[in-house]
């Protein structure tokens, strides 16, 4: 596909760019399809209860098996960076989320999304509000272990921005897949565990200047 005034030189590179694009869509196939394949991990060692508080205000206590509606059998579980010691949100996972609002309406036609924070409902809540995430269902898990068993706390109360999913199966709920990736190092130290989901840093790595050493904030 010849772009206008184009030259030799750069069609016969990206014509060699195009072969490795092509291998990657390939292999990203070929992940996916590993993946789908995985057998059940382990079922959840309780029914952890949350919070969350509705549009009127009005705080209540949610299980884990109540995150599963009738006919969706899969959960996207995002642990979000916001702890009861940070004074505010982690703006990376903030960026992360910022998208995710927007493509909720589309995935939870086939599954289900909640994101997590260790902070008091009340202050998850405001937050999101803040942020505009009118999609997004936030829970706080400020009263139960599931962060330190799911990774997404350290033991020294330091958060953790780890993406889980269980499934149903039954009457029964397993963890099926994490992102682990994030405790494999990576020469950038950025370790890019949830970076296909997020459309941030896939357009940016379309341009010749890339990501850099250029990270989101909260605000600009």
């Amino acid at each position: 596909m010849p772009y206008p005034n184009e030259t030799p030189e750069y069609r016969k590179a990206r014509n060699e760019l195009l072969d490795a694009e092509d291998a990657l869509r390939d292999q990203v196939e070929r992940i996916a399809e590993l993946r789908r394949q995985l057998p059940l991990g382990g079922e959840i060692e309780q029914d952890y209860v949350f919070q969350e508080r509705d549009a009127s205000g009005q705080v209540s206590e949610v299980r884990l098996s109540q995150l599963f509606a009738p006919g969706r059998d899969s959960l996207f579980l995002y642990g979000f960076m916001f702890g009861t010691a940070m004074e505010k949100a982690c703006p990376m996972c903030s960026s992360f989320l910022d998208s995710l609002n927007g493509a909720a309406p589309h995935l939870e036609q086939r599954m289900n999304v909640a994101i997590c924070a260790r902070s008091p409902i009340a202050r998850v809540a405001d937050f999101a509000a803040g942020r505009g995430w009118t999609n997004l269902r936030m829970i706080s898990a400020a009263g139960n272990d599931y962060p330190l068993r799911y990774g997404t706390e350290a033991d020294d109360g330091s958060q953790l921005p780890m993406a889980n999913v269980f499934v149903r199966r039954g009457g029964a709920i397993h963890h099926y897949w994490g992102t682990e990736l994030f405790h494999r190092p990576f020469p950038s130290g950025n370790t890019r565990h949830v970076d296909t989901l997020w459309p941030l840093w896939n357009v940016l790595d379309l341009t010749p200047e890339g990501r850099g050493d250029w990270y989101p904030a909260l605000e600009y």
